[in-house]
């Protein structure tokens, strides 16, 4: 799991066994050096082409040092906020033929929700409390 990273994020909200973190916007060097410290094992960080552009050279000869990977990945869309543990009971309750409305009743989630959810969430990412965590 990647944990997203924003300018406002605190070094201490990602866990130091991380191997990978997306860059949602551009973020100031000294949380950079912060999060590089605390995780040692990070390997790859990914960010949109745009916010790539935005990262200084002197931050990017960091990660080169390190033999960090940057890599450009597009991740639009929200975060689903439903917790995963509740989207694996629907896509177990759809699985043992449950109707929709059935569903409804019985999680208190809209059936139009649980539709998208089975047939067209193609999101890589779900939200935690106020964490966004990527899936890939």
């Amino acid at each position: 799991m990647k944990y997203s990273v924003y300018p406002f994020t605190s070094a201490r909200n990602i866990p130091a066994d991380s191997e990978a973190i997306h860059l949602v916007r551009p973020v100031k060097k000294e949380l950079l050096e912060k999060i590089l410290k605390k995780c040692g094992s990070l390997k790859r960080i990914s960010l949109s082409s745009s916010c790539l552009k935005r990262i200084p050279k002197k931050t990017r000869k960091i990660f080169s040092e390190k033999r960090i990977e940057l890599r450009i990945e597009e991740s639009r869309g929200r975060a689903i906020e439903i917790p995963f543990e509740k989207m694996l009971h629907l896509i177990e309750l759809r699985k043992d033929f449950q109707s929709l409305r059935g569903i409804e009743e019985t999680t208190g989630i809209p059936k139009s929700t649980v539709h998208y959810l089975e047939k067209y969430a193609k999101r890589a990412k779900v939200k935690k409390g106020s964490e966004v965590i990527h899936l890939k």
